[in-house]
């Protein structure tokens, strides 16, 4: 079956998939980035700021912005590295993978240039599946090193997710773990609450966290479910009310109705010898929340106990 791309009114090419439940999702050639989920009820899955910027060169706040060949701003190369500012193009030969069992999915690819070299001295080859299927999203991400000698990178999947009011949230399945804080020049703590809860702004890196992390949104009485494999960590980014005012991009209140759940491999980079190849693997679902006595029971979701 053809893609059905399309070309919006900034001129951007646009790749819209579509499952027979009824659910969608849209995909950017510009930064291979996802910028649309929708359920089979055509709710919107994922948060996209009003103010979002649609020009190439900026990055574009919202949907699923592909982190590479860094996170965060460790180096000299720009802030979550250059992937997300650059226009990929249709993988014409897709390695193997898995089946898709015919739902519907586009292969995408990102090869470096010889403006990247002036500022990432490396060869590379960096792909992206994204099947969209009943209630579910999966995001494959494979870096290829073409290039002569070793290298390493940082990578993260930043996943915008629309939530009713971040006050009313939860995230659960990091207890007890440690994580960065990044509002406290990446000091190192251990997560002390039974579940993660919201009253001010937040921007951690959580390290050697589970395959599979739960986010509880009370008032939609659905929660999301993220599974990832090949990337340990799980940033956490909520900007409150300050840093949101501070955002061009972003409207001032915009933040109460967003969170960043993200897959990353931060802590210890990956590091591909000369034709080695690095898969991360990412899968977002939705499930409605069943209630006991007013509270989720976490295991219903992490462990799938009945």
């Amino acid at each position: 079956m053809p893609l059905n791309m399309v070309h919006d009114a900034d001129g951007l090419p646009r790749i819209i998939l579509t499952d027979p439940t009824g659910s969608s999702a849209e995909v950017l050639l510009y930064g291979g980035q996802v910028v649309s989920w929708k359920n089979e009820r055509r709710e919107e899955l994922l948060f996209m700021s009003s103010k979002a910027i649609w020009k190439p060169s900026k990055a574009i706040r919202g949907g699923i912005p592909v982190c590479f060949p860094q996170f965060g701003n460790l180096d000299s190369t720009e802030r979550h590295g250059f992937a997300r500012n650059k226009l990929w193009s249709l993988d014409s030969d897709p390695s193997p993978l898995p089946p898709t069992n015919n739902q519907s999915s586009v292969d995408l690819i990102l090869k470096f240039t010889e403006e990247d070299l002036k500022t990432w001295p490396r060869s590379f080859e960096l792909r992206l599946r994204i099947t969209l299927s009943a209630s579910k999203l999966t995001l494959i991400s494979r870096v290829r090193n073409t290039d002569n000698k070793p290298f390493s990178f940082t990578f993260a999947l930043r996943n915008y997710l629309s939530v009713s009011d971040i006050s009313e949230v939860r995230v659960e399945g990091l207890e007890t773990l440690d994580y960065l804080d990044n509002l406290m020049h990446r000091e190192r703590f251990t997560e002390q609450a039974d579940a993660i809860t919201f009253d001010g702004e937040v921007d951690r890196v959580y390290l050697s966290t589970p395959s599979k992390i739960a986010i509880i949104d009370h008032e939609k009485k659905r929660t999301f479910v993220l599974r990832k494999d090949g990337m340990p960590d799980a940033v956490m980014w909520n900007p409150w009310d300050k840093k949101a005012k501070a955002l061009p991009d972003m409207g001032d209140e915009e933040y109460k109705s967003m969170l960043c759940v993200d897959s990353a491999s931060i802590e210890t980079p990956i590091v591909l010898k000369p034709s080695e190849e690095w898969k991360g693997y990412q899968e977002l679902s939705t499930v409605s929340s069943s209630y006991c006595s007013g509270q989720l029971d976490p295991r219903k979701v992490l462990y799938g106990f009945h």
